[in-house]
Order: structure tokens, then C-alpha cells, then sequence
């Protein structure tokens, strides 16, 4: 199987996660503190593959610069958009209990929801692609760790959104479009930066890992204190270590 086929094929398989976590958040009364427990973990399952499999690997490849200006230039960048998305009404996109607007409540939060959604799964996928470049297998461990990081997003947001009064098909659309774009992203992190020099690989991979780390701080972690509170930290231990054990595995 062609390996730019084969990224698309993973980053969809991470991506469809967040479909099955909807699908569980929507139709499952889950009590909120188990998906805010679930968010803790996958905060931290995400942590350690940011950690180990991005930063660590980028600055293996093109030294601290690179990879700092990369993670600063991702940071920003999110977070940029997301406050320009959390006063159109998506800043509690994950949240699971009823912070999310409906769409009479605030118009168009419907659509800076689904561009939140959008742009907290991008950068995840393609460094999914990204990571087939070596001309090795695909990091597995940064499939698992986006995987089951994505579970609980979608677990979470689907639940707010049935909060705000919004249509399954609405919410069934949305997340198996992300799902598609996740693939259609891991696709492009192959295509378009094969070939490029270490330098530019590291910094992309570092921007991606700047972005992700902006979003779990700044969407997941929120989610997980709002009901785990004092248990927060330990289970977000737990999946660090985790996915630290699947990396050195």
C-alpha cells in the first residue's frame, strides 16, 4: 500500500475517534465527572506524545531554535483563533454540560463550533502524516495517544451540544467530517512535506506540537477540573505515563 494512501488511512482511524466518543456522548446520559475523568487522561496521554514524540524528536533533528520559534508560532497561532472562535460562541466547545450556546441563543456558534473542532484535530493529523517521512512505520504511539485523546473530545463536546438544544444530525455531520478531514490532513502532512529539509520538518512538527499543547491547556484541561477537581492531576499522571510506556514499549 502506497504510504501517502496509508497516512490517510491513520489519520483517520485517530480521527474517527471523536465520532465514537459523540456517538457515546450523545446517546449516553455519562455522568459528568467520568468524562471529565476521561478528559484528564487523555490530556495527559496527549502531553506525553507532544513531549517524547514531537518536541524530543524535532529537536533531534534541527536543534532548540527551530524548535522553539515552531512551538511558539503554533501556540500563537491557536490561540489567536480560538479567541477569535470563543467570542462567536465555541469556548466552551468542549464542555459537556450546558456553557454552550445554542444557535438562539448566540447565531453562528453552531459554525465556530464545528471551525473549533476543526482546528483543534488539524495539527494532530498531520503530524500523523508527517511522521511516515522517516521512511518508517507511522508512529504508533502518536496514533494511540491522538486516538484516545479524541475519544473523550468528542465524548464531551457531543454532550454539550445535546445540552444546547442542537440536532443529532447536526452533531453526527460534524464529527464524521472531522474524522474525514483528519485523514484528509494526515494525507497532506505526507504529501506536502516530503521532501522538505530536516530543518523545516522539525519546525512544522513543533508548530503542530505548539498548537496541541495550546489546545489542551486551553480546552481540555478546563473541562477535566470542572468535575474532577482534586483528582485531576493523578489521572492525568496516569495517562502520561500511559502513553510513556507505549513509547518506550
Amino acid at each position: 500500500m502506497p504510504e501517502w494512501w496509508q497516512a490517510g488511512l491513520w489519520g483517520l482511524l485517530a480521527g474517527s475517534a471523536l465520532l465514537i466518543g459523540a456517538v457515546a456522548g450523545f446517546f449516553a446520559r455519562v455522568p459528568r465527572r467520568v468524562i471529565a475523568s476521561v478528559m484528564a487522561f487523555g490530556a495527559g496521554v496527549l502531553l506525553s506524545a507532544v513531549s517524547f514524540e514531537l518536541i524530543a524528536e524535532a529537536h533531534e533533528q534541527a536543534g532548540l531554535v527551530p524548535v522553539a520559534i515552531g512551538a511558539a508560532v503554533g501556540a500563537l497561532t491557536y490561540t489567536g483563533a480560538n479567541v477569535l472562535l470563543a467570542r462567536r460562541g465555541a469556548r466552551h466547545r468542549k464542555r459537556s454540560g450546558d456553557e454552550q450556546p445554542s444557535e438562539q441563543e448566540q447565531p453562528g456558534s453552531g459554525t465556530a463550533i464545528a471551525i473549533g473542532a476543526l482546528l483543534d484535530g488539524v495539527p494532530e493529523s498531520v503530524v500523523i502524516g508527517a511522521s511516515l517521512l522517516a521512511g518508517g512505520p507511522v508512529s504508533l504511539v502518536t496514533v494511540i495517544a491522538v486516538f484516545l485523546s479524541n475519544v473523550p473530545e468528542g465524548l464531551s463536546s457531543a454532550a454539550g451540544m445535546r445540552q444546547a438544544g442542537r440536532t443529532r444530525r447536526y452533531v453526527f455531520l460534524l464529527w464524521t467530517a472531522i474524522a474525514l478531514v483528519s485523514g484528509a490532513a494526515a494525507l497532506a502532512g505526507y504529501t506536502l512535506l516530503g521532501g522538505a529539509p530536516p530543518e523545516v520538518l522539525a519546525t512544522i512538527t513543533a508548530l503542530a506540537a505548539g498548537a496541541i499543547l495550546a489546545m489542551i491547556t486551553d480546552t481540555m484541561v478546563p473541562e477535566a477540573f470542572e468535575d474532577a477537581h482534586l483528582l485531576v492531576g493523578l489521572i492525568t499522571v496516569l495517562g502520561f505515563l500511559t502513553a510513556f510506556a507505549l513509547s518506550h514499549a
